[in-house]
């Protein structure tokens, strides 16, 4: 895949990245990492750059965690269900 270049105007600076990964894509992530970026102006009153960029990576960070705990949470209660099922049958095939 050809590279393509990402143009990045964030917090008074701008660069470009050449990637090889789906611009699209690579947008998308953009444009959410700048709402967090705003986000984190407008509750902070802040205006430094460089604060500001980490408090939105620990609130990105934040997130993760909290989406990697609720899906822990559906696995662990969807391997509990299926475990509980196959039991149930496990204990009618033998009863028969």
């Amino acid at each position: 895949m050809p590279q393509e270049g990402l143009r990045i105007d964030l917090l008074g600076t701008s660069f470009t990245i050449k990637t090889d990964k789906d611009p699209e894509y690579l947008k998308k992530l953009l444009d959410r990492y700048k709402r967090v970026i705003e986000d984190t102006q407008r509750g902070t009153g802040l205006s430094d750059p460089i604060k500001v960029s980490i408090l939105a990576g620990i609130v990105l960070c934040d997130e993760i965690e909290k989406n990697r705990s609720e899906t822990n949470l559906f696995d662990k209660a969807e391997t509990e269900r299926i475990a509980t099922n196959l039991i149930a049958r496990l204990n009618e095939a033998i009863k028969d």
